[in-house]
């Protein structure tokens, strides 16, 4: 697994029932990434999903909390999603060579991992509508994996060329929008003085003023109809469980509307470019160590740097065009590349073995975070305690669930081969029931015999 002046030495890797082999270093960073995405999605489990992307002061604003809310903000705020995205871009290559050698029929390749994608969609729209979580992204990844797989034949260089081209549109549209709000911040007021005054305005003056009344009436419906959709949310999520499944029912609805074709446009990006990372064996921790320390260089302190001045910048909560507009999607993707370098100095290391547990098991750790965080401890099906942690107590809930989920993990793959949901997964894809647990070696005598 580790080629020649990689940061530690190879670390073995499991096989699973399906002859699938792994890569222990892939499984780490999916199990950090599995378990650092529930510090993303605890908020919205806990609280109105609406104020999480509007007003996080609703969630909670004392010093505890904003000191929560921007260490979360720049260190992991997208950063899980962004790892796993880079992830299933690694394992799309992974799994379509290895159906590629098996010298099938040409479309097979698309076949057969259109038909594990099609499985792993209709698992999301079990998880969103049963489940009742609005925040899936398996059925996001599922359509997101078959756009990339069409670029999977093409080098590292141009495969990384588009998934960044793909990621420039936040730089480029950010960065329009600053302009534009810059320039028209600066002359309505005088427009408006113009206007008040009775002077002559020119067409153009009178057509740009009219846009710009326009657009300040928008801004207004639209956050009077996110306060709305604060309250509806904090009146469900303290109501009955009736209420509750109707309310994560509509926002699941809403949640696949529009918004879902920039999540997929995010996610395929970002595939193609994990997918270039694997190919230049910088994922697996094939490169040299002063590779990975580069990373962390570049990725923490740039997109660190990125990141605390767009929080910061937020917190002002004036509603004023700021850096994070334009710089998003950019510092999001160099702060996790410098987590996959730290994971990968650190692979060798007794403190990151346990997480390969986590990778190994990410889709059932995924489906119990919802059980655990969002039915048992918040929804009004378990504990009820729905916008009653602010943004510390959420981030300490999500750490002494971490570690739980990382304890069971260890503790269940001594027993079973496979987690329950990889395994009805896999199950499904191979169209066979595979072996569950471990199977019991047979004794030395009876193996001669």
């Amino acid at each position: 697994m580790a080629g020649t002046g990689a940061p530690h030495a190879a670390i073995a890797g499991a096989i699973e029932p399906d002859g699938a082999p792994r890569i222990a270093v892939l499984d780490m960073l999916r199990g950090v990434a599995i378990l650092g995405i529930l510090f993303m999605n605890v908020n919205d489990m806990g609280g109105s999903i609406t104020a999480s992307e509007s007003d996080v002061r609703h969630l909670g604003w004392t010093s505890a909390d904003q000191i929560a809310w921007l260490v979360r903000q720049v260190l992991a705020d997208g950063t899980a999603r962004c790892l796993l995205e880079m992830l299933f871009g690694a394992g799309m290559l992974i799994l379509t060579d290895r159906i590629a050698r098996s010298g099938e029929a040409r479309w097979a390749v698309l076949r057969r991992y259109g038909w594990r994608n099609l499985i792993l969609w209709a698992f999301g729209m079990a998880h969103m509508f049963l489940l009742m979580w609005p925040g899936d992204i398996l059925h996001t990844y599922a359509v997101a994996a078959m756009v990339a797989c069409c670029f999977r034949a093409l080098p590292a260089r141009l495969l990384l060329t588009i998934g960044l081209a793909m990621t420039a549109l936040n730089l480029v549209g950010g960065t329009i929008g600053i302009i534009y709000t810059q320039a028209s911040n600066a002359k309505q007021p005088m427009l408006e003085r113009k206007a008040a005054a009775h002077e002559r305005l020119s067409t153009a003056e009178t057509r740009m003023l009219a846009d710009m009344r326009k657009a300040a009436s928008a801004r207004d419906q639209a956050k009077a109809e996110r306060k709305a959709a604060i309250v509806a949310e904090d009146a469900y999520g303290r109501g009955s469980p009736a209420q509750w499944v109707r309310g994560q029912w509509a926002m699941n609805l809403q949640r696949l509307g529009p918004m879902e074709l920039g999540s997929i446009w995010e996610a395929a990006s970002v595939m193609l470019i994990g997918a270039a990372l694997f190919k230049l064996g910088i994922l697996q921790g094939r490169r040299r160590r002063r590779v990975y320390l580069g990373m962390m260089a570049i990725g923490w302190i740039g997109g660190g740097g990125l990141r605390l001045a767009a929080a910061l910048a937020m917190m002002r909560f004036d509603g004023q065009p700021h850096i994070g507009w334009a710089t998003y999607e950019g510092a999001r993707i160099l702060m996790t590349l410098g987590h996959v370098g730290a994971i990968n100095l650190l692979a060798g290391s007794r403190l990151m073995r346990p997480f390969v547990a986590a990778g190994r098991t990410a889709l059932t750790l995924y489906v119990v975070q919802t059980l655990l965080v969002s039915w048992l401890i918040f929804s009004p099906l378990g504990l009820g305690l729905y916008a009653r942690f602010g943004w510390a107590e959420m981030m300490i809930l999500s750490v002494a669930v971490d570690l739980f989920l990382l304890l069971g993990a260890n503790l269940y793959l001594r027993h079973f081969r496979m987690a329950p949901v990889e395994w009805a997964w896999r199950s499904l894809v191979e169209r066979r029931r595979l072996p569950f647990r471990h199977v019991v070696p047979a004794r030395r005598g009876a193996a001669l015999t």
